[in-house]
């Protein structure tokens, strides 16, 4: 099951704005990636699926490494990525190992609500360049971010676009992640949403 699409851009009050416009919600913000460089905003799309906005934090220091899913040269703002939840991501990496596709490392992530809280999760790092396979990702004991983001939005497809799908047939199905590929001469995730201004694609 899709835990949640990114939506990266270089500016996240804008991006705030530009989403709400097109589509009749505004997102909440989340809070920050302390060490990554990242802040964010959220909107559920469903009781266990949210979208995220994401996009670099002026406040935190430049980092050597690169921010996640190419926020240095994000522009206005692009679905960047994909997660799918799972209860064990140990089994879930050794299982796609075992298909022959290697999802990354297993990384502790964390972020600072405004409030204070700090919510912890467990995830792949080996897509959070490419974005075009999805990320994996256990919320453990964590509350899910899509409990409490604000709601108006639902996913009502998602699919992927790429000049060459079968090669990525191998990764998805390492991963047991069901999506469409359509063959397209540009590389995009795209997703169908609804809500207060009706059907849109994100993309």
């Amino acid at each position: 099951m899709i835990d949640h699409l990114v939506y990266a851009a270089s500016d996240l009050q804008a991006a705030i704005a530009d989403v709400e416009e097109r589509f009749g919600v505004r997102a909440r913000t989340g809070g920050r990636h302390v060490g990554r460089g990242t802040r964010n905003a959220l909107l559920a799309l469903g009781p266990q699926t949210y979208l995220e906005i994401i996009a670099p934090d002026p406040e935190q220091p430049g980092s050597a490494v690169p921010r996640p899913f190419r926020l240095d040269s994000a522009g206005r703002g692009r679905l960047a990525g994909w997660a799918l939840a799972c209860e064990d991501i140990d089994a879930a990496v050794a299982g796609a190992r075992g298909h022959g596709y290697d999802p990354g490392d297993v990384v502790d992530g964390h972020r600072a609500e405004p409030a204070g809280t700090v919510l912890r999760w467990r995830m792949t790092s080996g897509e959070l360049a490419h974005g075009l396979a999805p990320f994996l990702i256990s919320w453990g004991d964590t509350e899910h971010p899509a409990r409490s983001a604000p709601r108006g939005l639902s996913l009502e497809a998602f699919h992927i676009e790429h000049p060459d799908p079968p090669s990525l047939v191998p990764a998805l199905t390492a991963l047991g992640a069901d999506a469409e590929i359509r063959q397209v001469a540009a590389a995009a995730l795209v997703a169908r949403l609804s809500g207060p201004n009706g059907t849109t694609e994100l993309r």
